[in-house]
């Protein structure tokens, strides 16, 4: 009996550890979930002409998915127009626009010259978001700046926003996807999105 009973009190031991190093784990700050995807981009662009495009979008499913919350980012593009859209339509935008930010990663980050991320400074906004400024030095070019805008979602925090430049991609999309939406229905922008990602893939 005292023996099953320390068997009981390891095995709650062992529980309670792992279940703190797995929280532990899991509440990344916001920095580090922004240098995590930007590590795995510099992997992806060192490798980016022998996995080619097919390879590059397979290997940055994952690092995008987990770090940007692409639900959020497809109701901020449309606006208030998603509140009109069937369940199977909200379902169906995040899924293709998902698709549409993977793409995108895998035809702009494809080869590999000596670029690196440089992490300058991070700051909360009104709201109780983040966020984190950094900037990509290209060998023989001007820097690009990149601030990443980053909202909490469960213990996590999630990029909603990427400004480049000082160009807001969100912005743009949600300028363009919004007019579509309003004037040609949902069916032109699924289509007008699987258009761009298809164009992604033959460049």
């Amino acid at each position: 009996m005292v023996l099953r009973s320390v068997k009981f009190a390891l095995v709650l031991v062992w529980y309670f550890l792992a279940t703190a190093a797995y929280a532990q784990e899991e509440a990344a700050t916001a920095r580090q979930v922004v240098e995590k995807f930007q590590g795995e981009l510099i992997d992806v662009m060192k490798n980016g002409k022998q996995l080619g495009y097919a390879g590059r979008y397979e290997k940055l499913k994952d690092p995008v998915s987990n770090s940007h919350d692409l639900t959020k980012i497809a109701r901020i593009v449309v606006g208030k127009e998603w509140e009109k859209l069937t369940e199977d339509q909200q379902q169906k935008l995040v899924e293709v626009f998902s698709r549409l930010s993977i793409a995108s990663y895998a035809h702009n980050f494809k080869d590999y010259s000596g670029e690196s991320f440089v992490f300058d400074s991070e700051e909360e906004t009104a709201r109780g978001g983040v966020v984190v400024h950094s900037h990509l030095v290209v060998p023989g070019e001007k820097d690009v700046k990149f601030d990443y805008m980053l909202k909490e979602k469960g213990p996590s925090w999630r990029i909603i926003n990427i400004i480049a430049n000082g160009v807001s991609d969100l912005a743009l999309k949600r300028s363009e996807y919004t007019a579509i939406l309003q004037r040609e229905g949902f069916d032109a922008l699924i289509a007008k999105i699987n258009e761009k990602i298809d164009n992604y893939s033959k460049q």
